[in-house]
Formats: C-alpha cells, sequence, structure tokens
C-alpha cells in the first residue's frame, strides 16, 4: 500500500511539473503540425475531408485524449493482470500434476 501511494505520488509530480515550469507555452499536437507543413510545401492543398464534430475548445480536446489514453491504458493493465493469473493458475496445475505423479 505505501509503494502503491509513493507511486502514485511520483505520477503526479512528473506530470504536473512540466505544467508548472514550462508556463507560457503552447502544448500543441501533431495535426497542427502537418497541417502547417503541409500548408507551406503546397499551398493550394485542401484537404480530402472534414472533422464530423469539432470539440468546443482545447479542454474537451485535451480531455477527449487524456480519456482515450486512460481506456487504452486500463485495457492493457486488464490484459497484463488477466495474463499474469492465467500464468499463475497454469504453474499452480504443474505443481499439483507433479505432485500427484511422484505420490
Amino acid at each position: 500500500m505505501k509503494k502503491s501511494l509513493l507511486l502514485l505520488f511520483l505520477v503526479v509530480i512528473i506530470a504536473t511539473l512540466p505544467l508548472i515550469t514550462q508556463q507560457g507555452t503552447e502544448f500543441g499536437g501533431a495535426d497542427g503540425e502537418a497541417e502547417e507543413a503541409i500548408t507551406k510545401i503546397h499551398p493550394e492543398y485542401k484537404p480530402w475531408f472534414n472533422s464530423i464534430w469539432e470539440p468546443p475548445g482545447a479542454e474537451t480536446e485535451s480531455l477527449l485524449f487524456a480519456l482515450q489514453a486512460a481506456i487504452g491504458a486500463g485495457f492493457i493493465g486488464y490484459f497484463i493482470g488477466v495474463m499474469r493469473q492465467r500464468n499463475k493458475q497454469t504453474k499452480q496445475e504443474l505443481a499439483e500434476k507433479s505432485k500427484h505423479v511422484t505420490h
């Protein structure tokens, strides 16, 4: 329990430190950078399609991105947990089988 709290505290510090130390900067995404680069190379370029829905603000877009990341992390964590449990069960079953064979 203590180790988990310490790790959680470290994650919070690591996540907030750049936000505190880098004030006044804009954290833009790759989409905007790509659009800028394409416009410089080919000014007449027209996108093939437009977004179906544009989020009302940068905060909403960041929230959706964070939610997507959290869901992905939850899925990966669940998968790792299931695999560890299966591995543990398999080892336990093998140990029980070898116990029955020797007796």
